[in-house]
């Protein structure tokens, strides 16, 4: 039964290329879908407000994907952002002028007026 569960929601809506996992026919990531998710926002807004080149059901599609294999995906992501910490400290400990340019730019931008 899981494989064909697999099958249906790969196959349909999620793809694998470039080493990565995408919904299906674009260019938008899982994981892009996956994190909007999981900072609490609704298949509707994700579709709406973030990616409107999907459809509703492209975006419940991906959303039943990740559901379907959470510790997989999960575990992915965690790998790719401890990769991107390592990537961080290694250019900030290269580039330490440029790190506090970015960082105070960054810092800048928060406390601008709304």
């Amino acid at each position: 039964m899981k494989g064909e569960k697999e099958l249906m929601t790969q196959g349909v809506y999620v793809e694998q290329r470039e080493g990565g996992y995408w919904v299906r026919g674009t260019r938008v990531s899982l994981d892009s879908v996956v994190y909007r998710f999981l900072e609490g926002l609704s298949p509707e807004t994700i579709q709406s407000d973030c990616f409107p080149s999907l459809t509703l059901e492209q975006v419940y599609g991906a959303i039943t994907y990740y559901l379907s294999h959470r510790a997989e995906v999960d575990a992915r992501l965690s790998n790719e952002d401890a990769e991107f910490e390592a990537f961080r400290a290694t250019v900030r400990a290269e580039h330490p002028g440029l790190s506090r340019r970015l960082d105070a730019l960054r810092e800048s931008a928060r406390v601008l007026p709304s």
